[in-house]
């Protein structure tokens, strides 16, 4: 644990961030995971739905800086692809 009272703030304002970051994060997968069942399922209207919630969720993510914006571009086209693939 670090003496000095602005490295002190440091830590603490590091672990508030991180842990922010965290659940950010933490519900990406989930909405990615949500869109993938919907998917597996054949469920062309509630799959629709969890892209819209997947896109913005990664698009919110890179806007952030958690993941790379081109990171976050090819899974929302991988995500369309598999959308357009049951809808078709």
């Amino acid at each position: 644990m670090p003496n000095i009272k602005s490295a002190i703030k440091r830590v603490k304002t590091n672990d508030k961030q991180r842990a922010h970051n965290a659940a950010i994060k933490s519900a990406l997968r989930t909405a990615l995971k949500n869109f993938e069942a919907k998917v597996a399922s054949n469920d062309v209207a509630s799959a629709n739905e969890a892209f819209v919630v997947a896109a913005k969720k990664l698009d919110k993510a890179a806007s952030k800086g958690l993941i790379h914006k081109n990171a976050a571009s090819r899974q929302k086209s991988r995500l369309q692809k598999q959308l357009n693939s049951i809808s078709a």
